[in-house]
């Protein structure tokens, strides 16, 4: 059975999605709305350390997710995703890059296009591919978005950071504090 719950974030609220095999989808809820499914249920517990992992990343201070993903897609977008995953913290890459890295030289497009339907942004870091010339390019939270989750990482990067970072704490009803400078 699908679980989901919504979370207020300083880029805007979020719809976070999955089942028992971890999860599935993050959506942003001002640009790309989901509305859960009839057969969903609402529950935050499945998504405690997403939630306490979110937190502490827009805080500054966890530069590297540890959590179950169950993204669905075809084989190639699966192994686009889980490159992504590779970039650093606070760096960014470009779609060439990526399929050079992926052994296919000329599947730019195809990287761009399997970017683009990431199902699980922020988590799978896609905000870190930029185009050719180093310009921001398309979004699914919007080019507003992925330059403020950018400059959060540029803020908070540090010189060989590694390993999960102390997590912040949720408020009395389980939402997640507003990191809002």
């Amino acid at each position: 059975m699908t679980a989901f719950c919504e979370s207020a974030t300083p880029i805007g609220p979020l719809l976070l999605w999955g089942d028992g095999e971890g999860l599935r989808g993050i959506s942003f809820q001002r640009s790309h709305p989901v509305r859960p499914s009839a057969g969903w249920r609402r529950s935050r517990e499945p998504f405690g350390r997403a939630l306490e992992q979110l937190t502490a990343y827009f805080a500054g201070r966890l530069d590297r997710f540890d959590v179950a993903l169950a993204p669905q897609g075809t084989p190639f977008q699966i192994e686009v995703w889980s490159a992504l995953r590779e970039i650093p913290y606070g760096e960014t890459t470009t779609y060439a890059a990526i399929a050079r890295r992926l052994g296919r030289p000329l599947a730019f497009r195809a990287v761009g296009a399997a970017n683009g339907r990431n199902p699980i942004p922020i988590l799978i870091p896609c905000h870190r591919v930029v185009g050719a010339d180093g310009s921001l390019t398309g979004f699914g939270g919007g080019l507003d978005v992925k330059r403020a989750l950018l400059a959060l990482e540029a803020r908070h990067r540090r010189p060989n950071r590694s390993g999960p970072a102390p997590l912040l704490p949720f408020d009395e009803e389980g939402q997640t504090q507003d990191l809002s400078p």
